[in-house]
């Protein structure tokens, strides 16, 4: 890349922090608010979280900074996205703008090996949820579904595992869904993400595993309220059984018993949510009937 980056800062996460110093040689910073002023940019080694915070440090403190992001893992798509999600006050907040994409991007195949079979099992759930809810999305246009349905052919074509072109796929995922919107999966995860981390801080909970354990049981929901889904798939040209059939196995149950308590709990507020009310399916406050007799 024609960047030069030997005098950039590099903020890395911790499962990628020793991998990040033998491959960038700037000054490692613990946070964005250590970056020394005489640094020229950000290089920035970690997840969705930590990409979204740097993009937004970026573009409202310290806008002539460069910014090169090396996602971690795939599901969020934040490195190609001009959207960021960040935890303020204990709840999520959501904000949109072209000045948060980054510079440049980077994919760097030897952090798969940093990756644990499940976190890779939930990252692949979170790209599959930003695809279909973004194909049922009231405010896609039919550009966009052909698209997404072409994404999806993809898709179709990786494992639900370790593979290094989740990466692509997934900042594809990401890209296509912010022309359109998220649905009630996404609703869900950023009123829970939090609440259930606190509760269950050794369960791995984060806003990919929500994505994942509740894909299913949401576009059940959406199958029995309404047809389009089949119907859609059918005219792009989408095999709805081999899509279907991926929903299984990215569901567990004993996860989903620990989300149910606080699902209903928190329905009024999930129900209120921007991504609940764009999804593919009007939800009724009656919904929460289907989500406790639900079962894989």
């Amino acid at each position: 890349m024609s960047l030069n980056m030997a005098a950039y800062a590099v903020w890395a996460g911790t499962g990628a922090r020793e991998a990040a110093w033998r491959r960038f040689p700037g000054p490692a910073v613990p946070g964005l608010e250590e970056i020394p002023h005489s640094a020229p940019g950000l290089v920035v080694l970690g997840g969705g979280r930590m990409m979204d915070e740097a993009k937004y440090f970026r573009a409202r403190r310290r806008p002539q900074m460069g910014l090169v992001l090396v996602p971690s893992l795939w599901g969020s798509g934040a490195e190609r996205s001009p959207i960021v999600v960040l935890n303020r006050d204990g709840a999520k907040y959501i904000e949109t703008d072209t000045a948060f994409l980054p510079d440049a991007v980077i994919y760097w195949p030897e952090l798969l090996r940093t990756i644990s079979e499940e976190r890779a099992r939930h990252a692949c759930g979170d790209v599959w949820s930003h695809v279909l809810e973004a194909f049922l999305s009231p405010l896609g246009t039919e550009e966009l579904y052909g698209e997404l349905a072409a994404l999806m052919q993809q898709l179709l074509r990786l494992p639900l595992a370790t593979d290094e072109r989740w990466f692509e796929a997934s900042a594809c995922a990401c890209e296509l869904q912010s022309k359109a919107s998220v649905g009630l999966i996404h609703g869900i995860a950023h009123v829970l993400e939090l609440q259930i981390i606190a509760q269950y801080p050794e369960s791995g909970w984060g806003h990919a595993k929500l994505c994942s354990v509740l894909l299913q049981p949401v576009m059940e929901l959406n199958r029995r309220n309404s047809g389009k889904w089949v119907e859609r798939a059918a005219q792009y040209g989408i095999d709805d059984e081999a899509v279907s059939a991926l929903w299984g196995p990215l569901h567990e149950a004993e996860a989903y018993r620990q989300v149910l308590p606080l699902l209903k709990q928190n329905w009024p507020q999930i129900l209120r949510d921007r991504c609940s009310r764009t999804n593919g399916t009007l939800i009724r406050p009656q919904a929460i009937q289907f989500f406790e007799e639900w079962q894989a």
